[in-house]
């Protein structure tokens, strides 16, 4: 069997996620190939998710990831939700199988692998997280189901981490999950800060808060791996913060969507040391 996969974002003519799949696809004797559809240039008289997915159906792909900023946009088009997809509210990998559309989340499983390798003895007492996208949900959902007592959400769209929270608090009564007012106060008091919103991404320069705020004895986790090493997130290592940068999520995330596509079991430890 051959297999035919793809990558639907924005600005994503520089992903890692080929090479990735393609090479472990190699290492494992399977011929698959992985496309990237990057909404920057499809060429198309409609640039809606419903016009690439209906393309790649007719050419038989077998599944597709999805990344930002349609990760949340993609549920109305879909069949069928796994239950951490619908719970979280977004998906980032779809496997096309008998005609119909199923949508999973493997970024709170690629979160919660990597965060358990790299800071497996840290606090999760008292959290702040900035962002509250598709990404950023998967990440909060990563750390409740990891024993998080209280969460705290930022995001400059207000309504949105007020959503987030509201939803999660539903799913996880026994821990504190809120939405805050300004970035302060997510990040002070807290025991560790994890950032998820794509600024500080090669196509969204910047720092979504100034590194002043972080203390020494905060952990910092950020979700970015293209760069593989944000401003923020050297600034929080050069101020003695225990980090963790995002490449880590992107291959574990990688490899179990890998699994879906092609019902095969990657190695994980290879990809994270081939990655490059």
């Amino acid at each position: 069997m051959n297999w035919l996969c793809g990558l639907i974002g924005e600005g994503i003519a520089k992903s890692r996620s080929p090479a990735m799949h393609e090479r472990e696809a190699r290492n494992l004797g399977l011929p698959l190939v992985y496309r990237l559809v990057d909404t920057d240039n499809w060429q198309s008289d409609s640039r809606g998710l419903a016009d690439i997915l209906r393309w790649m159906e007719r050419f038989h792909f077998n599944g597709t990831n999805v990344t930002h900023p349609y990760k949340q946009a993609v549920i109305p088009l879909l069949d069928e939700l796994s239950d951490a997809a619908l719970a979280i509210g977004a998906v980032n990998t779809v496997v096309f199988q008998g005609g119909r559309r199923i949508g999973h989340n493997t970024d709170w499983s690629g979160y919660a692998a990597n965060f358990r390798r790299t800071l497996p003895d840290v606090s999760l007492n008292r959290v702040g997280q900035v962002g509250a996208g598709g990404a950023a949900a998967a990440v909060a959902y990563a750390l409740l189901s990891m024993g998080a007592a209280r969460l705290d959400i930022f995001d400059v769209a207000s309504r949105r981490a007020a959503d987030l929270a509201e939803r999660l608090g539903s799913l996880f009564p026994e821990a504190r999950v809120s939405a805050a007012s300004c970035v302060e106060d997510v990040i002070s008091g807290a025991d560790g800060i994890v950032q998820t919103s794509p600024i500080g991404m090669d196509s969204h320069p910047g720092s979504p808060f100034s590194s002043d705020l972080l203390d020494a004895s905060q952990w910092f986790s950020e979700v970015i791996y293209f760069p593989c090493e944000t401003p923020l997130l050297a600034a929080a290592r050069a101020k003695g913060c225990r980090t963790v940068s995002g490449v880590g999520m992107a291959v574990f995330q990688a490899a179990d969507a890998f699994a879906l596509f092609t019902g095969v079991a990657p190695d994980r430890d290879r990809m994270l040391s081939e990655f490059d």
